[in-house]
């Protein structure tokens, strides 16, 4: 629920309101309702079904995918990525035209260039042909990454080389479904813990006594305690072999937490251990302390400063545990790599607080709304404020992680990350919307609850209602342990309403019946149950501004579902910037693969001196290529020439001009072809067509393509 600052002005009453206002209001709001759970629906099957994108890129190798080395076979492969990339020994595999490994093993860091670099030497006297490279590795976002590609010694040739299948975390394997849904539960079990205990001790104290809030907070450590064990033991398996047996191999788990990600989540359960004490004293002696200071009748157990010391206490340990449960994401994901990680990563910290506050306090409202006790006005106000507070931290935050992870108007828009990201924000501006709503019931509300209807209220209830007391009604408005609570509804008006009719000598002739018969007794106390419970309900029901409030906040809390699993698709999608860097390099990370086609229009200037040069590289990649140029005249029709020259320039390494001169093919007009044509690397070329058409009208075209 979000409200704005607004100038204070008299409205009336909610006995004025039209209800014809309060019914249009009610369906609109149900129509909302219908199309969130079947964006919750889509959401569900796409957000499942989408696998985790990798984030480290390789950009480059040496030798370069596709490439025929030439003299001296290499001495070691060298691999670029486009960030910090862990590799243990034997994650690169280097394999012969056999399938026989001819890598030493060893993978090292060479550092020599630009860029983060492994390197693994390959044993002496290399045989002709084509070897296959194989490795994986684990990206300083804790990301798995893996890929193979080849090159060949002299010149390629066929090879039986079967490369293991890759754990690159794209299909449905076990490991990775699980580990998927574990990361899912993380997120929202620390929205739910940090949420709800932050809604008890900044907007409605009283709370603390609710079972309803309770649930709320309890469920969220137990998610995110379970979600963190089976994270960590997945890891291993995640990152190397992808079988779900070894999560019991313990020595893959002691390297796991010698990892940066195994590290973070060590820690995470370390501060879940704080948080349990935490949760222990908010809904223990907190809870009482505050149900006795407003209990009529009853001595506090400390006095007001005893609280204020408990208060605090609370508030300062509740915010260091959870701005470490934050860091332990911050330390290990997106925030840790790239640009200004010294500020992204505080600043994720501010982020992740911003949005449990905000979704968690939600729910723990929307708990309140649904199961009592009914919040107060007070409460329902200050949640606005803290939800307007925790939505600006998330608008200033969320904008500079933007830039640092997209960079670009082009990469926000054409690339997956881009894409989700619009989708996050235009969920958010959804939640603003009907924060609106929210703000307009939260306006109608009143501490005093109406009344029910006498032919609605049960006949048993007449009774207990007229021995109700102020200030149990005053306690149960606040959102604390008056009529209405989980924790009073045995108790405290339950007396008296033994058989249903309210007639004090039944019910004493009950008691009588019951203090005799255990059976009885047990009967009696399930019937005020149920009796209760439905007293509750009408109650409830009958005050139409809550029930306008429980409704939108409901909407609220199922957008912010949604809201929360495009989150944490985000966390596992490769940056634009990221993406958009690849790219630009033309690394072997995204070489392009299948025959260069080119075609270049020319003039010579001379009598039939128009037409368009058609050239095809095949295979179009680095090394040995093929050139088939074809010259045709306007109309279409095959043309010759004296002379076609090409050559090609490799700006971003200082290679060439490397000159081509094609043969014309016997028989065919306008057809030219050269075989052997080396291109040494995979990069933008540029490619120089020469067409003669006489003996002095000559010219020279230029195009640049990608090739490899």
């Amino acid at each position: 629920m979000l409200s704005f600052p607004t100038v204070r002005r008299r409205r009336a009453t909610p006995a004025t309101l039209p209800a014809r206002r309060l019914r249009r209001a009610g369906a609109l709001l149900t129509a909302v309702q219908a199309v969130v759970v079947g964006a919750l629906a889509l959401f569900a099957v796409v957000g499942v079904a989408s696998p985790a994108s990798a984030h480290a890129a390789l950009t480059a190798s040496d030798p370069a995918e596709g490439s025929v080395v030439r003299g001296a076979p290499p001495r070691q492969v060298t691999l670029t990525f486009s960030e910090g990339v862990a590799m243990s020994d034997g994650s690169v595999r280097v394999l012969d035209p056999q399938g026989k490994r001819v890598d030493e093993g060893k993978v090292r860091t060479p550092g020599t260039s630009e860029g983060v670099q492994r390197a693994v030497g390959l044993k002496s006297g290399l045989a002709q042909g084509t070897y296959t490279v194989a490795w994986q590795a684990v990206s300083a976002d804790s990301h798995p990454v893996s890929g193979a590609f080849t090159f060949s010694v002299g010149k390629k040739s066929s090879t039986t080389a079967k490369v293991p299948e890759q754990n690159d975390h794209g299909g449905p394997g076990a490991v990775d479904s699980l580990y998927g849904i574990a990361r899912y539960a993380a997120y929202a079990g620390f929205v739910l813990l940090v949420g709800g205990g932050a809604f008890v001790l900044l907007c409605a104290p009283r709370a603390a006594s609710a079972r309803s809030v309770q649930r709320v907070t309890v469920t969220g450590w137990i998610t995110l305690t379970a979600s963190t064990l089976l994270l960590l033991l997945l890891r291993n398996p995640y990152t190397t072999t992808g079988k779900l047996a070894d999560v019991f191999d313990l020595g893959g788990l002691r390297d796991v937490v010698a990892t940066k990600p195994g590290a973070a989540l060590v820690s995470r359960l370390l501060l879940l251990g704080a948080a349990a004490l935490f949760v222990a004293v908010l809904f223990g002696s907190y809870a009482r302390r505050t149900a006795a200071e407003d209990g009529p009748g009853k001595e506090p157990e400390s006095g007001p400063a005893d609280r204020r010391d408990l208060s605090f206490g609370l508030a300062v340990g509740g915010t260091v545990v959870a701005a470490g449960l934050a860091a332990t994401w911050a330390m290990a994901e997106h925030a840790s790599t790239g640009i200004q990680t010294g500020l992204a990563m505080p600043l994720d910290v501010l982020h992740l607080l911003a949005m449990a506050l905000w979704l968690g306090g939600l729910v723990a409202l929307g708990a309140l709304l649904l199961r009592g006790p009914a919040p107060s006005r007070a409460a329902a106000q200050r949640f606005s404020r803290v939800a307007f507070t925790s939505v600006t931290v998330l608008a200033a935050t969320g904008l500079y992680q933007s830039w640092r992870q997209v960079g670009s108007f082009d990469a926000l828009t054409g690339t997956a990350y881009g894409q989700l990201l619009i989708a996050k924000v235009c969920l958010v501006a959804v939640l603003v919307g009907l924060g609106w709503f929210s703000r307009r019931w939260t306006a109608r509300l009143t501490d005093t609850p109406a009344p029910v209807p006498a032919g609605r209220r049960p006949a048993h209830d007449t009774a207990t209602a007229t021995r109700r007391t102020p200030a149990a009604d005053r306690r149960g408005a606040d959102g604390g342990s008056g009529p209405g609570s989980d924790a009073a509804s045995a108790s405290g008006s339950g007396s008296g309403s033994g058989s249903g009719s309210g007639s004090a000598p039944e019910a004493d002739s009950d008691a009588d019946t019951a203090s005799g018969d255990p059976v009885r007794a047990a009967q009696l106390a399930r019937q005020r149950a149920v009796l209760n419970a439905a007293r509750r309900r009408q109650e409830r029901d009958s005050d139409a501004e809550r029930s306008g409030l429980r409704r939108s906040v409901l909407i609220e809390t199922g957008v912010a579902v949604v809201l929360l699993v495009v989150t944490t698709v985000l966390t596992t999608t490769e940056p634009a910037r990221t993406e958009e860097a690849v790219r630009a390099k033309g690394g072997a990370a995204q070489q392009r693969s299948g025959p260069l086609e080119l075609k270049v229009p020319y003039d010579t200037g001379g009598d039939g001196g128009k037409g368009t040069a058609r050239l095809r590289f095949s295979p179009g990649n680095a090394g040995d290529n093929t050139l088939d140029l074809r010259a045709t005249d306007p109309s279409g029709e095959p043309v010759p020439a004296p002379e076609v020259k090409v050559s090609l320039t490799l700006p971003a390494k200082d290679i060439g001009p490397l000159p081509v001169t094609p043969k014309p093919v016997p028989g065919e007009k306008g057809h030219w072809k050269a075989k052997g044509v080396q291109l040494p690397m995979a990069g933008k070329w540029r490619i120089a067509v020469t067409v003669r058409t006489s003996d002095i009208d000559m010219v020279t075209e230029t195009r640049t393509a990608t090739i490899g």
